[in-house]
């Protein structure tokens, strides 16, 4: 759906956002501040979340009326994120501002996160990332999608796997927690072992503090769908998707909270990683031989 939502309360509505308006499953409790509409980049060949809108930014004057608005509605709220794409990609100086006017409307907030991209973070410095981090700007989303560099390349992703896992140490390094995500299918039949490998080895390195594997939904009208059409993209199946899935979690060795529990996801899984690392992949190979426990298509969901 595209156009304005809008929130109400004691007969009072009020629309605030421009639609749609997407956010991780773990901000599902969280206060939404659009800071940005859209995503500077619009330009990954299987996203199709912001195509049907322009980038800008809310000017400071736009996002402390909604703060205001919002304030009036969750005052005792804890989590906020800070949407739409890739918020992070705003000014430091501008988003120091925003993370002021938040805590002052919001005093009992204890968490804002937000979206980046691998660009957003290298063109910011450690200083700035630090400052944002001491104001509180506590987690930031990154999409890695791959470590495979023919993928990103093909996909458009706009980074190279060594510029995304430099964009991911440079925030923890700097006192962000960090939160990837990558996308099981997204390399095809083609690339699918060579996805697998080289996405582990990326997280391996990296070593972010949450990781979620989505799984591919094709989006009508986007490149890649065209690509699918015409025969160029290959899907993997699902008994392909699971092997992808296992031999990625076979491969991964660093500490972090692991989700593959998406609404894309065929399989719903979380454990914590390594300890429980073998749980999973008996999950999965029980998955692999009985497909029944699988959730059907017409459930899944971006």
């Amino acid at each position: 759906m595209v156009g304005n939502s809008f929130i109400q309360k004691n007969h009072i509505v009020v629309v605030l956002y421009d639609l749609p308006l997407f956010r991780p499953p773990s901000e599902a409790k969280s206060v939404i501040v659009q800071a940005t509409i859209g995503c500077s980049h619009n330009k990954c060949t299987f996203c199709g979340s912001y195509k049907m809108k322009r980038f800008r930014e809310k000017s400071i004057e736009e996002i402390r009326k909604d703060l205001l608005i919002l304030g009036e509605f969750y005052p005792d709220a804890t989590r906020m994120f800070l949407a739409d794409g890739n918020a992070f990609c705003i000014s430091t100086e501008k988003l120091l501002k925003i993370l002021k006017m938040a805590k002052e409307i919001f005093p009992k907030l204890e968490r804002i996160s937000i979206y980046a991209s691998p660009t957003d973070v290298l063109e910011k410095s450690d200083e700035e990332i630090r400052t944002l981090a001491e104001n509180g700007l506590k987690l930031v989303y990154l999409g890695v999608e791959s470590g495979d560099d023919v993928v990103l390349r093909e996909v458009k992703k706009g980074a190279t796997s060594e510029e995304i896992l430099k964009a991911g140490r440079k925030l923890i390094e700097n006192g962000i927690k960090l939160s990837v995500t990558a996308i099981l299918g997204l390399g095809g039949k083609r690339r699918s072992e060579k996805h697998a490998i080289k996405t582990a080895k990326l997280l391996n390195r990296m070593k972010p503090h949450y990781t979620a594997l989505l799984t591919l939904i094709v989006v009508e009208g986007t490149p890649l769908h065209k690509k699918v059409l015409n025969g160029e993209f290959e899907l993997l199946s699902k008994e392909e998707l699971l092997l992808e899935l296992r031999r990625i979690v076979e491969l991964l060795n660093y500490e972090t909270v692991f989700r593959a529990n998406h609404a894309s996801n065929y399989l719903p899984l979380k454990a914590k990683l390594p300890e429980e690392k073998e749980e999973l992949l008996r999950t999965i190979d029980y998955a692999l031989k009985h497909p029944e426990i699988l959730k059907p298509d017409h459930l899944r969901a971006l």
